[in-house]
């Protein structure tokens, strides 16, 4: 069945937290506190200038979503959407679910006179979302990340 694709609501918020929480537990065996990501996701529809949530859906049923965050870029006098906290259900992986919503926003970056770009970051363990990428002419050339976060 075919997924469609639109900008999240706040109705998607319980789902996209539940997302999140998962997110990290498959992804960084890590255990993140409901309430903290709650707000967070929270907080993106609360000011839009923190980014905007991207959903598939299927059947009525939300199956994945992304996160947009903007960068700034002097070089570039325009913004770069950053792609962060992509997340598909098990049962809807390998169905080119995260493809629909790259497409979505790609599409949606490309019609923006003020989008130079799409980046994200993914995890160097995680050879399966890299391939994902690749394959939708994204590249890991170019940059390193390189983090610093304070424990909470």
């Amino acid at each position: 069945m075919t997924a469609t694709y639109r900008q999240a609501t706040s109705a998607d918020i319980s789902k996209i937290v539940d997302f999140q929480i998962a997110m990290a537990r498959e992804t960084e065996d890590l255990e993140l506190a409901p309430e903290v990501v709650s707000e967070g996701v929270a907080a993106v529809f609360d000011n839009t200038s923190r980014g905007r949530y991207y959903v598939a859906e299927r059947d009525g049923h939300v199956i994945g979503s992304l996160l947009i965050t903007y960068e700034w870029s002097d070089w570039r006098n325009g913004a770069v959407w950053w792609i962060q906290s992509v997340y598909v259900v098990p049962e809807a992986r390998r169905q080119g679910v995260y493809a629909g919503l790259y497409a979505r926003v790609k599409e949606l970056a490309e019609a923006d006179p003020q989008v130079r770009g799409i980046r994200l970051y993914v995890d160097r363990r995680n050879a399966r979302a890299q391939a994902v990428y690749m394959r939708l002419g994204m590249n890991g050339e170019h940059y390193q990340v390189f983090e610093w976060m304070k424990d909470f």
